[in-house]
Order: C-alpha cells, then sequence, then structure tokens
C-alpha cells in the first residue's frame, strides 16, 4: 500500500484513509489475504490508530474486509445476494424455508418482541433456534418465537427440547395456516452468541431482519429475529420497497 497526504485531503480524514486502503484492496490484494498489522499500517499512512479503526471499521462494514478470529483483518470475498422476501424463505417449516432448525426450548422473550407477539410480559413462548446456510459457510441465525396459542396442540405431546421438537413446534404451526407477513430490516451488532454461531468477532456489524408471521384475523402467529453477516451478506427482497422519511416514520 502507497502513502498519502491525509492532512490535506479535505473529506473527514478516516473517510479519505478508507477511499486510499480501499483502492489498495482493488489492486494490490487478493481475496483472503490478511492485511498488515494496525502499527504497521497507522505508521505507513501517517495517522493515528484511532483513524486507522474507523476506516477499517467502514470497509468492514461496507463488506471489503473481514476480522476472523485468530486470524486478523482479511479482504473479504464479494457478498453474497441472499433473498429474505417470502419467495426466498417462506412460512416457517414448508418445503420453501431455508432454515435448519437446531434447538427449542420455552423461554421469555425480550419485551420488544413479546409486544410484537401480544403475549404476557413472563409468559414463555417457543423460542427455535435456527441457521442458515450459503455455500458451504454460515451466513445468519435466527430466533423464531413461537407463543402457545399458535400451537394448542403441542401441550399433549411430550418431547424433550432439542432439534425433534423444534420440528414438531413448526410441523403445528403449519397447520395453523397463515394470512401474511411484514418485514423489516435494520443495521446492528453481533451478540455472543450470534457471533459464535457466524464465526464472528462481538460487536461485528450484522444486519437484523425482523419478521412477523400473521396467522388467521391477522393476529401474530410467530416473529422472527435472523441476524445475517453484514460482511458477506448483500439482503435482496421480492416486489415492492417502500422508503419513508424520517417525519413520516415519527409520525407512525
Amino acid at each position: 500500500m502507497g502513502t498519502t497526504q491525509l492532512e490535506t485531503a479535505p473529506e473527514t480524514k478516516y473517510w479519505h484513509l478508507k477511499t486510499v486502503i480501499g483502492e489498495a484492496l482493488d489492486s494490490e490484494f487478493a481475496v483472503g489475504e490478511i492485511l498488515p498489522n494496525e502499527r504497521d499500517l497507522a505508521a505507513r499512512f501517517g495517522v493515528a490508530r484511532a483513524t486507522l479503526r474507523q476506516a477499517l471499521e467502514q470497509l468492514e462494514l461496507e463488506g471489503r474486509l473481514q476480522r476472523r478470529r485468530g486470524v486478523g483483518t482479511t479482504v473479504a470475498p464479494p457478498r453474497m445476494g441472499v433473498a429474505v422476501g417470502a419467495a426466498g424463505n417462506g412460512w416457517p417449516g414448508s418445503s420453501g424455508d431455508a432454515w435448519q432448525p437446531a434447538d427449542c426450548t420455552q423461554e421469555i422473550p425480550p419485551a420488544v418482541v413479546a409486544e410484537l407477539l401480544g403475549t404476557g410480559a413472563d409468559e414463555a413462548v417457543h423460542v427455535l433456534r435456527r441457521s442458515r446456510m450459503y455455500s458451504g459457510q454460515p451466513v445468519a441465525a435466527d430466533l423464531l418465537y413461537v407463543p402457545a396459542a399458535s400451537v394448542p396442540d403441542l401441550s399433549a405431546i411430550d418431547i424433550p427440547d432439542g432439534v425433534t421438537r423444534a420440528r414438531v413446534v413448526l410441523r403445528e404451526l403449519q397447520r395453523l395456516g397463515f394470512d401474511g407477513e411484514d418485514r423489516a430490516v435494520e443495521l446492528g451488532s453481533a451478540r455472543a452468541d450470534d457471533a459464535r454461531q457466524l464465526d464472528r468477532l462481538p460487536g461485528a456489524p450484522v444486519l437484523l431482519v425482523t419478521t412477523r408471521y400473521f396467522g388467521p384475523g391477522g393476529r401474530t402467529a410467530a416473529v422472527s429475529v435472523a441476524t445475517y453477516r453484514a460482511d458477506t451478506c448483500r439482503l435482496t427482497f421480492g416486489g415492492d420497497v417502500e422508503f419513508h422519511s424520517e417525519q413520516e416514520r415519527r409520525a407512525s
């Protein structure tokens, strides 16, 4: 990587540094190659390490770099297009569902999820842990919250927690029937459990996709909170995408 006079750049220093490093990634480095350590990079560009970290974090957020546990910072491959619309997911447990169940327990959901489900603050629900693979690597982890009211016959089935119970919950959920869904996407940071499952560092940038599945009468039948790797995933949606101004969002 070459050097540059960052002090004279009209842009924010770290943003200009990001551009310079990005150009070097295109011309000097191959996918998977490890970057020099922070001390060497900061000395080469004549910047503080804090400025360098800001630039590297932005490149990671844009999917140009990956921080790998025990390896360091490497050049990332091109992002994969992962469909998150109904056509790419399907109803939970249906033939078009791309998620693989791994576990199922009964827990009290976070307050924001309980509000979406319409359950009581202390009411336990079925929590299914699922994963999504793409080209042989994990790209997303999912928590699917299913209230007891959505699977009323499950109480008569004595199955311990685990993947078998997860499959039974999905089977019972299919009997309910669905009447639509809505979906929200936001940027977040990886929790420790998700980071471990996705081979990321805790706090790494992720894309959070929250989906509400509606049953008969428009009642919320289940809520999915999926965590996608922001460094490797480019989410694609089917159908129209709506954009709202900040004022409209506040009004809603």
